[in-house]
């Protein structure tokens, strides 16, 4: 979620007056200028639930005279906070993702989130898929707008030839890769078990809670030849233009969206993933940029993967349209575009416009403020 609203922030910078309030990681407010964008952070003192206790953010909220107001959700912070500022600015939601794992949490949130969403213009979706499976967007559907997530992709375009030479040399010829931390959600249990059927490397970067028991796992399986613990490395992307295929084998939809794999289309990769009921399976389409498994599935993992590595045709043609698919469906420019449309959309329809054009020139002057 970080990353993302850096990279929707930068690009919206030039449009609207944007501006950001997130919880500091230090018992203090400050504010600072990122670049072009005002960076409000506010004192935090603890956590609940790995929920910041922020209790300035309402005030911070309050005095900012925006347009609209673009909350991030899970934060359950940031939707408190603005229901008690009463700020009147137009509201969007962006809806990463349910909460999964924290039932007690989910719980005693869940009338807060339900006035927020009523509250709400429009709600961003991630991915079509995510408003179906989601019990809490059912209910508001309505007001849902499907917009993914994206990135800058010239980033991935000029990798360092040396570094993956190097790559190349040290872990090929055959080369798997996945990228994630280590923890249960992802599945990283299940691409251990499925490589002692593969003849190749498989490349994990990442670190994480789980990283001692997949490595006993590897060596249980005797496969710790073949599955290489990277931990976190300085630039990933030599790794993704190094290896054959990018797997991501998460096991529950608390892989919400798995941008991962946007970067690996956007290297020119073709995917395996999962058929979660989430994005995932959205993001990297099964039989066109890659495969789709079912989760948790040994033997189909490993199918998949030694199809891919077996047919260098097959890898060309699925790598080709991953990239036209990133072009076409997640690049940051994408990503920012539709929702600056959004944001123009609101504004024309709440004043009685007729038409989202119309407003184009007065959105770039109005007051977007974005919160985490």
């Amino acid at each position: 979620m970080e990353s993302h609203l850096e990279l929707l922030c930068d690009d919206l910078d030039g449009h609207c007056d944007v501006s950001v309030i997130v919880s500091n990681s230090r018992p203090f407010t400050m504010s600072e200028h990122v670049r072009n964008i005002r960076v409000t952070r506010v004192a935090t003192f603890g956590h609940i639930a790995s929920t910041a206790v922020s209790p300035g953010m309402a005030q911070a909220i309050q005095a900012r005279p925006a347009d609209i107001i673009h909350l991030h959700w899970p934060n359950p912070m940031a939707v408190a906070a603005y229901i008690r500022s009463r700020h009147p600015g137009h509201l969007v939601i962006t809806y990463h993702s349910d909460v999964v794992r924290q039932k007690i949490l989910r719980k005693a949130f869940q009338p807060l989130l339900d006035k927020v969403l009523d509250r709400a213009h429009a709600i961003i979706a991630t991915s079509p898929h995510y408003v179906e499976t989601s019990g809490v967007l059912q209910r508001v559907r309505h007001k849902c707008r499907v917009i993914p997530l994206g990135l800058h992709t010239d980033r991935f375009d000029s990798p360092d030839p040396v570094e993956i030479a190097r790559i190349r040399c040290q872990f090929g010829p055959r080369i798997l890769l996945s990228v994630g931390r280590h923890v249960s959600y992802k599945g990283f249990e299940y691409l251990i078990r499925a490589m002692q059927h593969i003849e190749a490397r498989a490349l994990l970067i990442g670190d994480g809670p789980l990283r001692k028991q997949l490595e006993a796992l590897a060596r249980r399986m005797g496969v710790e030849n073949r599955v290489v613990f990277l931990g976190e490395v300085h630039d990933v992307i030599p790794y993704y233009h190094a290896a054959d295929a990018f797997v991501l084998p998460s096991i529950t939809r608390n892989e919400a969206f798995g941008i991962v794999q946007i970067e690996a289309m956007a290297c020119g990769k073709p995917v395996i993933n999962t058929s979660l009921d989430s994005a995932v399976p959205f993001v990297s389409v099964g039989g066109k940029t890659g495969i789709t498994v079912t989760p948790q599935n040994v033997q189909e993992l490993a199918s998949a993967m030694n199809l891919l590595l077996e047919n260098e045709q097959l890898r060309i043609q699925y790598g080709r349209a991953a990239r036209r698919r990133v072009e076409t469906q997640f690049t940051a420019w994408v990503m920012s575009r539709r929702t600056l449309a959004l944001y123009n959309e609101i504004l024309c329809s709440t004043e009685g416009l007729s038409t989202v054009d119309s407003r184009v020139s007065e959105l770039e002057e109005s007051g977007a403020l974005v919160l985490d």
